[in-house]
């Protein structure tokens, strides 16, 4: 697939097939988040793998908005060592765009769950819940958990109507790129 029709077709999906994504293609989908660029190549990341039901249905309780993950065949937490670099964050975010792009490459669809700076509930963070739930380190960050399968639902691509040229200065803020 063209790289500017799998950022066209990059959409977020949360119904998926009951398919299993076969190993190799989970292998690309890491292979992919390797390839990704870090702060002086510090590479600070840690994923981790998640496809068993059980597992999969506590993690879609980590937060408010994570109940697409009971139904997702394969789940990477993405994890970034916060004591290795003072932008895990950027590193651990740029890896995972790298996963979903590769999941539209490889005929797959993902979702974002955002863990960082959400609650699992009113005493714990959704960090803390699903540090306890995959035994993570302490010195290990939780950026997020990405949902992958087979789509279930078509989303049409982006168009056009989502670039926003009027959001993009030239040589200063406030002189207008012009296309």
């Amino acid at each position: 697939m063209e790289f500017f029709e799998v950022l066209r077709k990059r959409r977020s999906i949360r119904r998926f097939q009951d398919k299993k994504v076969p190993r190799e293609l989970v292998e690309k989908l890491l292979e992919a988040a390797f390839l990704s660029p870090s702060s002086y190549n510090k590479r600070p990341w840690h994923f981790i793998v998640v496809d068993d039901k059980e597992k999969l249905q506590k993690l879609s309780k980590a937060k408010l908005g994570a109940s697409g993950l009971a139904m997702a065949p394969l789940a990477i937490v993405v994890t970034a060592d916060g004591e290795r670099s003072d932008v895990w964050i950027e590193d651990a975010s740029i890896a995972a765009e790298h996963i979903h792009l590769a999941a539209v490459a490889l005929g797959l669809r993902s979702f974002w769950v955002q863990i960082r700076n959400r609650m699992h509930n009113e005493e714990k963070s959704a960090e803390e819940y699903v540090r306890g739930l995959l035994d993570i380190p302490e010195n290990y960050r939780i950026l997020c958990i990405i949902g992958v399968g087979y789509p279930a639902e078509n989303k049409p691509p982006h168009c056009e109507e989502v670039f926003e040229w009027g959001k993009v200065g030239y040589n200063r803020f406030d002189i207008p790129f012009e296309k």
